[in-house]
């Protein structure tokens, strides 16, 4: 797994540190943080470990390459990503020791700069000197035994501001955020520049590219043709699409697959895309170029994320309905929305308020992210919007404006054969800190966002930034996983 791949899995730990009053205070604190940190095992794998953890948290450049070089010299042409990924995540903190043998150590680890933890196992070679032979990082959900306290509304809305602040002084937030509940704002605020050239401040109303959100779009749209009878979830695609180039996809592969990523339709970046990146203007024009591929995996047996599969809802949504997908997907669902902010035109056309995205992937300095856009955005992401929008979009949903009450719970309700059954129709469906979630996020170099919808407490959480991932994130995952309980679950008091 690549650190560029890591950073789109939702990645980070927050580690809050309070201001200090004189030299006697910092030292009680760090007396507690050495009392309270992980005792490693006293094995190669273990030593390796610590050493790694070391050298990677310095973040300097020339120790992290002479670790590498002596301990690990297969990760030495990764160099530059392991030094970027140090600046996303902010380092680790070992949290847990979950196995260990003298060659193989597994561990919890959080990240420096979020909430995010992740399991890192490392394996030595048995001989002297131990060198690391691989190591792994997979981002994990927060153990139940780490759970963050909850706040008060005030409370969170208060830690935020000042995350917030912090992240935008340090360059590491440009973007705006916009926590509701039950419809009514209770945190709106945008940091940084939409445009750095020109010094135009982003708004609340500044429009950012999206990414894989439109999916929700693509998803909703879909369950509107089920619920009125011109679509069937079981349907093969072919059904639909009867010239469609690969007879196998076309008899095999379900609309309910092509929601769920369970099709085995793959992707659609990689050479081929950046070889006609922009001469890919029309949905059919992706259809063309991957619609002679075979299934991956026999359909259903296995999940695996694939943005083609949406590509292909989008041309089934074209052919059912009559109407271009951008056509309908505004008709449908951006005007009795009331989202004002949202589309996917084309790149070449000036769209007012469209905020420039900023990526580092490729510079320390950051710069346009320009030559890495779609010709336009598709019904596998690549639109813009607003956080304005996202919230009454969530609204739209929860209000059964856009679908009635039996279809937006089967829009958004986990299906069987997704990971952790935490993957609906378009939706993601997961518990944070104990309370439900479901909504969708996004990122590629330069655009990062969130949407969370949480029916219980009431709340939605919509973050959108022009920076690479996971700058939106991070700062979903901070309120998610502090949001207050619902009334109706908050522990009573005792009774004198």
């Amino acid at each position: 797994m690549t650190p560029a791949s890591l950073s789109l899995k939702r990645w980070v730990l927050r580690v809050a540190i309070n201001r200090l009053s004189g030299l006697l205070s910092a030292l009680l604190l760090l007396l507690g943080v050495l009392a309270a940190q992980v005792q490693l095992p006293d094995t190669p794998a273990a030593h390796q470990c610590a050493a790694w953890l070391e050298a990677f948290n310095r973040g300097d450049r020339d120790a992290y390459r002479d670790f590498l070089q002596k301990n690990f010299p297969s990760r030495l042409e990764s160099l530059e990503q392991g030094l970027r990924f140090r600046q996303q995540t902010g380092g680790f903190e070992l949290r847990k020791v979950e196995t260990s043998t003298s060659t193989k150590l597994t561990v919890l680890v959080q990240e420096g700069s979020s909430d995010q933890f992740a399991r890192l196992t490392l394996e030595t070679d048995a001989a002297e000197p131990h060198r690391i032979l691989s190591m792994d990082l997979e981002a994990v959900p927060r153990p139940a035994e780490f759970a963050l306290p909850r706040m008060s509304e005030s409370e969170l809305t208060a830690a935020l501001r000042k995350k917030l602040d912090a992240d935008a002084e340090a360059g590491s937030l440009a973007g705006a955020v916009l926590v509701a509940q039950n419809g009514k704002p209770i945190f709106a605020e945008a940091y940084g520049l939409a445009d750095r050239e020109h010094k135009v401040p982003n708004t609340l109303r500044t429009r950012f590219r999206i990414g894989s959100m439109n999916k929700m779009f693509t998803a909703v749209s879909i369950l509107q043709l089920v619920q009125v009878g011109k679509l069937g979830l079981n349907d093969p695609l072919g059904k639909y699409l009867t010239d469609y180039p690969n007879k196998d996809v076309a008899a095999k592969v379900t609309i309910h697959q092509l929601l769920t990523h369970t099709g085995g339709t793959g992707d659609i970046f990689g050479p081929e895309f950046e070889a006609h990146r922009l001469e890919l203007r029309t949905l059919q024009d992706y259809v063309k170029l991957y619609g002679n591929r075979a299934p991956e995996f026999d359909p259903g047996s296995r999940w695996e994320y694939s943005n083609y599969g949406f590509i292909l809802l989008g041309v089934i949504i074209e052919k059912v309905s009559g109407q271009s997908y951008y056509d309908y997907v505004r008709e449908h669902i951006y005007i009795p929305a009331g989202m004002t902010s949202s589309g996917s035109e084309p790149e070449e056309k000036a769209v007012a308020d469209r905020s420039i995205g900023y990526t580092k992937m490729h510079s320390p300095e950051g710069q346009p992210n320009t030559d890495t856009l779609p010709f336009r955005g598709t019904s596998a992401g690549g639109g813009y919007s607003s956080v304005e929008d996202l919230v009454k979009f969530a609204d739209a949903l929860q209000e059964s404006k856009l679908l009635n009450p039996h279809y937006t719970e089967l829009l958004t309700t986990g299906k069987a054969g997704t990971p952790d059954n935490t993957y609906a129709y378009g939706f993601g469906d997961h518990k944070i800190n104990g309370t439900r979630c479901f909504g969708h996020g996004g990122g590629a170099p330069g655009m990062n966002g969130a949407l969370e919808i949480c029916p219980g407490p009431g709340y939605v959480v919509a973050v959108l930034a022009n920076m690479d991932p996971p700058a939106a994130t991070r700062i979903s995952d901070f309120v998610t996983n502090r949001l207050p309980l619902p009334v109706d679950l908050k522990p009573k008091e005792k009774s004198q």
